[in-house]
Formats: C-alpha cells, structure tokens, sequence
C-alpha cells in the first residue's frame, strides 16, 4: 500500500501504537506520516524513544509514553520529551517507564500470547514502585522474580530492507524486538528500502512472513537519519544537530513544518 494510505487506515486517535528498531531501522518517514495526518492521543510504545518520538511529542501526537531509555543515542537527553515532563509543553504526557530487559520480555510475552513475562531484574530499584510490575514467588525454588505485563499495541510498525511481491519482509543487521513488535500488535505495518521480486536469505536476516502483517508500504530512505544496514547510512551529523536545535521551541516548531508537515508523500 502506499504510506499515506497505509497509516490513515492501520492508526487511529487514541491508540497504543509501537514504531520499533534498535539503532538502526527507525521507522521515521511512518511517524513523520503520523505527524502529517494529524494523530492525536496516541500511547506511543518505544524501548529507546530516540529522535523519532521526541518529534512526535513535541508535534503533539502523545498523550501517553511506555518507554525505557529516554534519550538521544550517544548525545544525551531528548529536549521536547523534557519539556513536556517539566512543563507539559505542548500538553502533559504521561509516562510509564522500564528497563530495556523488561520492555524487551513485555514485547516477548505480548507475541507469545501470554499475560505477563517472569524475569530478574527491578528488584532493588526505586523503578519497581514507580511503573507495572510485580514480585512474584518462584513455586519452585522460592525466589522472589519480576513479572511484567505483556504489551499487545493495537498496532506495530517498523522499517525493514526488503519485502518481496507476496509481503513478506526480510531485515537484518543488529536485532531488535521487530519481530516481536509485529506479533504482539493487533495490527502492523511494515516500510521498506525495497520491493523485490524474490529475498535472497541473508545470514543474520530475520524473516517476517506476510500472514502477521496487515499492510507493507515502500519507503526508500524511511529510516533517515537512522540507517538501514547495507542500503544507507547514519547521519551522526543530525543527532548532534537535533541536540542543540530542539531545545528552542521556536526553532523545532520550524523545523518540523518545513521539514514535515510542508514534506510531500512522495510515491515509489
């Protein structure tokens, strides 16, 4: 499906909606869509929110935000993220934050159909009283574990490098929680570099068949300034660029219209 058509039909206001990818494979151009649509009241889902929520946030698109660390890879903090926690600009956001490891296991749970996932981890920290998890007893050896509700979004989308004609995607590089993404959500979409007539398997690659997928939409370059391993490269230059840029309301705010909202869709 083409993009625009794509998100106006899988994203709706007020739902949990998870863009994942782990350094690289940043579904940006599907949030940037997002943005242009006009979403509001989303729960957005993310391990490392990275540049892509903090625009999203800053745009008003989030009422609510699940997330582990907050922050800009290698850089620092995420300055619209911080506003709205410090001064609810552009509106409060609430948040629900974990550890990598539980966000990680709560996305497991959530493929596999299961309420909750057990894991060490929590106990000790000041994060255990402060987001939904739970001591639970081993009935086997006693030990105090974690339990960590199952996340089921209501839709999944992430960037991958390739699908074939039958809607099958193919991504490989660092391995994030794509796949789980994908079967723990009620609905996903899936953006990619290419379209090609058959996947040549790949070591390492990650197979995402087209039966769990609802819709798959070609969007070259749709990781930027992410990267998609072997088509494109990280733009280290625009992360340290967005440090110092986002932390002006004015600025961003202009920022995003000339580079977003005033973007055209471009078709394949």
């Amino acid at each position: 499906m083409p993009l625009g058509d794509a998100v106006a039909e899988l994203v709706h206001d007020g739902d949990a909606v998870a863009l994942e990818g782990f350094t690289h494979l940043i579904p940006f151009e599907a949030g940037h869509e997002i943005i242009r649509q006009g979403r509001r009241d989303l729960e957005l889902i993310r391990m490392t929110p990275d540049l892509l929520y903090d625009q999203m946030i800053g745009m008003g698109v989030a009422r609510r935000l699940v997330f582990s660390y907050g922050g800009n890879p290698g850089v620092g903090g995420l300055h619209r993220f911080r506003d709205a926690i410090e001064n609810d600009w552009p509106h409060q956001v609430e948040i629900e934050e974990h550890s990598h490891a539980g966000m990680a296991n709560r996305y497991a749970a959530g493929a596999a159909d299961m309420p909750c996932a057990i894991m060490r981890g929590y106990v000790g920290t000041d994060l255990m009283a402060k987001t939904t998890v739970a001591p639970i007893t081993c009935p086997f050896t006693g030990e105090t574990l974690t339990a960590v509700p199952a996340l089921r979004p209501d839709v999944a989308i992430v960037h991958a490098q390739e699908a074939d004609r039958d809607g099958n995607v193919q991504l490989w590089g660092i391995p994030g929680v794509q796949k789980e993404a994908v079967l723990a959500a009620q609905r996903s979409l899936v953006t990619v570099e290419r379209i090609v007539d058959e996947l040549q398997l790949r070591p390492g690659g990650m197979l995402i068949p087209e039966w769990v997928i609802s819709a798959v939409a070609e969007a070259p370059g749709g990781s930027r300034p992410s990267y998609s391993l072997g088509i494109t490269d990280r733009d280290n230059d625009f992360y340290k660029f967005w440090d110092k840029m986002s932390r002006d309301r004015d600025q961003f705010t202009e920022w995003m219209k000339e580079n977003v909202l005033g973007k055209e869709l471009s078709t394949p």
